[in-house]
């Protein structure tokens, strides 16, 4: 946890931003796998640890009652029986005053609780549930359909959250280079060692065991794949030859949730092919020169098409694509290869606040999400602003089947050369992710560097 002065100031801020009416923060319980008893790894929910720092206890409510200033959390201490399974667990007395929290009340009293605020006219504010269970126990406690909960979500609440959660602090963005630090470590480890009669679960396995090593866990299932023309092609039985190119995007979270998210490609030899490295060449250019746009005031989606002109002119200079470079980018034709967004946002969820709706987290009432296929897929459009910490990684796929698609429905025939196209069928694809931290004159990577270019890369190999 940090320290309770700053789960303190969080809650001031937020209920000031909201002004008045109670605020329920449902934490998460455990789910399980197969059967009751075995459970998914807990993960607590994002916006109840932003604000309390209770990570690791399931089963919990916290409660911001704005008009009487008063914080409640509700919840359970483990029995003894419980304890006989999981060892001693803190009491909730201790973890509630670490938070700055100093009303502590039993779950059951929730329900009556809520229902006298209802009753009296209270407005009544809460997030949209994204587990079923969560919404499950707020139809009972809240006498709404669990169909209608989103309609019954609270906007404003939402909009205040992603506010607050979208700048980053100091000692949040500690934390955040601390899990890209683990995320490094674990690419140097997939760079090292992805060579052919390996297969990519045993490389992801390795990947998985250094997060968990780093104090935390994965922040998403690893990528890892010589089918990277499959944007999340998680690892599978696969079994690497020489000559494969590997994809490999993996995260590390850190104890308190905060996550890294990095991707690189590389070959499964010593060496890059001639057209490996001509392709690669094109996503590096890209992807430097969205980097360089990076500072604030500019328009997320104006250095995604930013990218996606520079991937359109490489891939022209290949002879993959042709005509004119804004046009092509404009009528979408660029997507056969790039199908997904520049970057999200990222801070204690890999895609940060994702679950309150991208609509809110990465556009606004004015800019809205395109419906165009590919641009429709960028998460974050709005200006940036200083705190914001994002991802920027752009690549290019080849996805047979799309391409097969596309060929035969004569799609963008004015830009794209098929013929040229379908010898790239069975390349994969390559993608290169880096984090960064806007600051009030630009951005700063996050992490130590990784290598990047094909030469740094096979000198990493070649160690």
């Amino acid at each position: 946890m940090f320290s309770k002065e700053t789960y303190i100031a969080r809650r001031r801020v937020l209920a000031k931003e909201v002004g008045k009416g109670i605020l329920l923060f449902p934490g998460n319980g455990e789910s399980s796998v197969n059967y009751r008893d075995n459970w998914y790894p807990f993960r607590q929910d994002s916006s109840f640890l932003y604000y309390t720092g209770i990570n690791n206890v399931p089963e919990l409510f916290f409660v911001i009652d704005i008009d009487n200033n008063t914080e409640i959390l509700f919840g359970d201490n483990a029995t003894p029986e419980d304890i006989v399974w999981t060892g001693p667990i803190p009491p909730l007395n201790e973890l509630a005053e670490r938070s700055g929290i100093t009303c502590l009340k039993p779950l059951r009293e929730l329900q009556d609780y809520l229902l006298k605020h209802r009753e009296s006219g209270n407005s009544l504010h809460f997030l949209p549930p994204y587990r079923s269970a969560v919404s499950i126990l707020l139809e009972k406690l809240l006498e709404i359909p669990v169909a209608r909960l989103e309609e019954y979500s609270s906007e404003q609440f939402i909009k205040a959250v992603v506010k607050q959660r979208s700048v980053k602090t100091e000692e949040e963005l500690e934390e955040i280079r601390k899990a890209v630090n683990t995320t490094v470590a674990m690419h140097t480890h997939a760079i090292r060692n992805a060579r052919a009669g390996k297969s990519e679960k045993q490389i992801a396995g390795e990947l998985q065991g250094i997060a968990i090593g780093g104090g935390g866990n994965i922040s998403f299932p690893v990528i890892l794949t010589r089918d990277g023309g499959y944007l999340h092609n998680h690892a599978s039985d696969t079994v690497l030859q020489q000559g494969d190119l590997v994809l490999c995007d993996c995260g590390a979270e850190t104890a308190m949730n905060y996550a890294g998210d990095m991707t690189r490609t590389f070959p499964a030899g010593k060496t890059y092919t001639t057209q490996q490295k001509e392709v690669y060449n094109i996503v590096l250019d890209a992807h430097n020169s969205a980097v360089e746009e990076l500072r604030p005031g500019v328009l997320f989606k104006d250095i995604h098409l930013l990218a996606c002109n520079r991937l359109t002119q490489g891939l022209k200079d290949l002879g993959l694509m042709k005509g004119n470079t804004e046009e092509a980018v404009a009528a979408g034709a660029h997507a056969l290869f790039f199908q997904c967004g520049l970057g999200h946002m990222m801070g204690m969820d890999v895609h940060d606040m994702e679950n309150l709706g991208e609509a809110y987290v990465g556009y606004t009432d004015t800019l809205q999400k395109s419906t165009q296929f590919g641009l429709k897929s960028l998460r974050l459009g709005k200006a940036l602003e200083p705190g914001f910490v994002i991802t920027v990684e752009p690549g290019i796929y080849f996805n047979p089947f799309l391409i097969d698609s596309w060929k035969v429905e004569k799609k963008f025939t004015e830009f794209i050369n098929y013929d040229r196209v379908n010898r790239f069928r069975n390349f994969g694809g390559i993608r290169i992710e880096e984090d960064f931290v806007i600051t009030s004159s630009g951005k700063t990577l996050l992490g130590e560097p990784l290598a990047k270019t094909t030469a740094e890369i096979e000198a990493l190999i070649a160690r």
